[in-house]
């Protein structure tokens, strides 16, 4: 018999909206011959499905399951498209580890570290992995700019701790500029992360696990025409991506040695993505961030490296749900 799947989509933030584009991708490559794959849309108004006939049906919170013209369907596994909270975050993971239901993505615990960029560079620095110099700022605290600057060097980067897809995120080169930069990062969160600006090539990188083996992607170089990679950028074309990177060997498998360390140290699953800038002076590639629900979008980076692989999607949809299964 096939098995069920849930692929959740939707969300209670502003990246809601990636969310949605993940999940057409995801929906058109999922392998019908092997699952039934039903579409969940978590909003704040309520958790549902839609019929092909534009019924919402509402999950069963109790056991997430639905229940179409009389027949209860429960789900094998849960295929992860969420982005932002609550499916990048923990917080679904923690109901879903209730539930005893496998999902495609980091455990609660992982996912709640990672989607808070400070503690996720603490922990990579505790490691011995290079990060940059950074300070952490909190809205109910005293906020000094004169503070911030004697402490670290500009430009800096301001940036909402939690969530992604560059939302709130500024580039500081001059003084009088980081207080609009903090108001901005602090209208998207009630955490900033302040982070001195390291120069060098922007590199991401797709990283998963099959059969107990932790495999990178294809890296991918960023060239933004932007001041930086931000929202623009990534979803609306203003930047270079080159998949696979034009790069040295040498550089390229330190880049991929790091990103399948991060994955290891913070006890990654499923599909995650790493970014990281390789600083060519000191000749080591710096962290700084880890993706647990990276883009599946048409204009995302996993897609393009599951490409340069030489995979379909549907093939790494395949691998990422039966690993998940077999855990």
């Amino acid at each position: 018999m096939k098995k069920t799947i849930a692929l959740i989509t939707g969300g209670y933030s502003g990246e809601a909206v990636i969310s949605y584009k993940s999940a057409a991708t995801i929906e058109q490559h999922v392998d019908r011959e092997k699952w039934d794959c039903y579409t969940i849309d978590i909003t704040p108004a309520g958790w549902f499905y839609v019929t092909t006939a534009g019924e919402k049906i509402n999950i069963d919170k109790n056991d997430f399951s639905l229940t179409i013209d009389g027949k209860k369907i429960t789900f094998d596994a849960v295929l992860v498209g969420l982005h932002g909270t609550p499916g990048e975050d923990g917080k679904l993971q923690g109901y879903f580890d209730c539930l005893n239901i496998p999902y495609t993505s980091c455990d609660a615990a992982t996912s709640a570290l990672t989607f808070n960029k400070r503690y996720t560079v603490a922990v990579a620095a505790f490691a011995g992995m290079a990060v940059a110099k950074s300070l952490h700022l909190f809205k109910a605290g005293t906020i000094d700019a004169v503070e911030i600057l004697n402490t670290l060097k500009l430009p800096v980067f301001v940036k909402p701790n939690n969530g992604g897809s560059s939302i709130g995120m500024s580039k500081v080169s001059e003084a009088a500029e980081l207080q609009n930069a903090l108001d901005k990062a602090f209208k998207e969160d009630d955490q900033v992360l302040v982070e001195e600006f390291i120069k060098g090539r922007e590199f991401t990188i797709g990283v998963f696990k099959s059969k107990g083996e932790i495999i990178a992607l294809p890296i991918t170089e960023i060239i933004t025409k932007n001041v930086f990679f931000d929202y623009e950028a990534k979803y609306h074309g203003a930047s270079e991506e080159i998949t696979p990177a034009k790069v040295a060997e040498v550089i390229a498998e330190k880049v991929r040695n790091a990103a399948r360390m991060a994955y290891a140290i913070f006890n990654c699953k499923g599909i995650v993505r790493i970014d990281f800038i390789y600083d060519e002076v000191s000749d080591r590639p710096f962290l700084l961030e880890i993706n647990t629900v990276p883009g599946q979008t048409e204009a995302s980076l996993v897609p393009q490296q599951v490409a340069a692989m030489g995979w379909t999607l549907k093939q790494f949809y395949t691998t990422l749900i039966e690993e998940c299964l077999n855990q």
